[in-house]
């Protein structure tokens, strides 16, 4: 266990980069989750000057966020974490300033941008996440952070909300209102990195790392190859899995989900203003979720990680149900022909299903991550980056592949692909954390 001076800091550190990632995404997630129905009306007022689309944009930062995964560690590992994600910070606010007059170019070139600055600010998160923490620490530390970062998603879209609510149509001066305010908490979430402390070393006597380059201190050159030496080992390979799965759920929450609230016509005119609803209530699911697995952390060293994975499965699959029973399947669809007498089998839809849905859709996604995070953490506690860009490629690979497909699939087979593969994808993380505990209980400290 590190000495208390130490772990004082770690825990400053982590609290203070949990609030700049919720003010930073306060800006960008409720854009996302609004950006399909925004532009899809700047594109109806704009008399065809401007062609941009919601969905190609998300699946262009998510292609560019899977590829530039590969060059993060070493950028990471020349100039650190703290500065990385600086600078990753910023690139987020430019596609978020973007909005302020949408150009096709510029959202285009944005969405380039902020895939590159996701790609290194995450793997720093998971590298700064890692080195502030010990085996003690670590659930705790990981359930810290997703709960402040996921507060944004609370407070963007209580924003959102009052700025959309009942609007069929979003016109130039309340887009404008909505996105002048998010660049606001973007800016706020920038300068907020350069508060962090001083990088101190990591208590790794209780950890285990499996898979181990065996150095510490390495170049840029050594980053690229323990990245491709983890992806060749079994356990990132079955880690792969349910990493892919949280990729496919996280483009259905944050683009797919409520773009089909908007579209859906049972709603009337409250459609639109249901957004920020449904932002909300994914956002106090994934809170809850992450303030209780951090009170928790100490009994999730003790209990293993499986059973708040095996809850989050249990979780979206009831969620995935309902939304099946609730949704028009052509909801997903730009030029969907529904109706206000569409079949669905609740008929007609019920709002308030579809805000529980949202809740559940962000408790369940709270579970999967912040184990996900406490467990490469735990495993990989000196190719802390490498592994972290790693998940990061493979979700954000599965995201960039889902937005593609969401504007094509009716809702029904979307719901199908995820039933499949979080199902997988929690076996997958179960044969993992058991083969992991094992190990532990063992006294295994490095395997490679």
């Amino acid at each position: 266990m590190a000495e208390e001076g130490v772990f004082d800091v770690r825990l400053v550190n982590i609290i203070l980069v949990g609030f700049a990632f919720m003010f930073l995404f306060t800006a960008f997630q409720t854009a996302g989750m609004s950006e399909t129905a925004v532009l899809k009306s700047a594109r109806e007022d704009s008399n065809g000057s401007f062609t941009g689309d919601g969905s190609i944009s998300l699946g262009i930062i998510y292609a560019v966020f899977a590829a530039a995964n590969w060059i993060a560690p070493p950028i990471v590992s020349a100039i650190g974490p703290k500065y990385t994600m600086f600078i990753g910070a910023i690139l987020y606010l430019l596609f978020i300033l973007s909005f302020l007059k949408p150009m096709t170019w510029a959202l285009y070139a944005g969405s380039v941008l902020v895939g590159l600055g996701a790609a290194i600010l995450w793997t720093a998160q998971g590298n700064f996440l890692t080195i502030n923490s010990d085996s003690d620490t670590v659930s705790r530390n990981s359930g810290i952070f997703w709960a402040l970062l996921q507060c944004s998603l609370l407070i963007g879209n209580i924003y959102s909300y009052f700025v959309l609510k009942g609007r069929e149509n979003i016109d130039d001066h309340e887009r404008f209102q909505l996105f002048a305010g998010l660049s606001g908490a973007a800016v706020v979430g920038v300068l907020l990195f350069l508060t962090l402390r001083n990088r101190r070393n990591t208590d790794t006597e209780n950890l285990i790392n499996l898979n181990s380059s065996g150095t510490q201190s390495e170049g840029p050159l050594s980053a690229v190859k323990r990245s491709f030496h983890l992806m060749k080992s079994r356990e990132m390979r079955l880690l792969s899995v349910v990493i892919a799965y949280t990729g496919v759920e996280l483009t259905f929450f944050s683009g797919v989900y409520g773009f089909c609230i908007s579209n859906n016509k049972h709603f009337g005119e409250e459609s639109k203003g249901l957004i920020g609803i449904s932002g909300i209530f994914i956002g106090v699911g994934e809170i809850l979720g992450g303030a209780m697995f951090g009170l928790f952390g100490k009994r999730t060293n003790k209990y293993g990680r499986d059973p708040i994975v095996i809850l989050g499965y249990i979780v979206h699959m009831i969620g995935f149900y309902l939304i099946f029973l609730n949704l028009p399947s052509d909801s997903t669809l730009n030029n969907a022909t529904s109706s206000e007498s569409a079949a669905t089998y609740l008929n007609p839809s019920n709002k308030y299903v579809a805000i529980l849905c949202s809740f559940l859709l962000g408790f369940g996604d709270s579970s999967f991550n912040t184990q996900i995070y406490s467990i490469l953490g735990f495993m990989f506690p000196e190719d802390s980056s490498p592994a972290f860009a790693l998940f990061k490629f493979v979700q954000a690979l599965a995201a960039a592949v889902s937005f593609y497909y969401s504007t094509y699939l009716l809702l029904h087979w979307q719901l199908l692909i995820l039933v499949v593969l979080g199902t997988l994808g929690t076996w997958c993380f179960c044969l993992i954390e058991w083969s992991a505990s094992k190990a532990f209980r063992a006294g295994y400290q490095s395997i490679g």
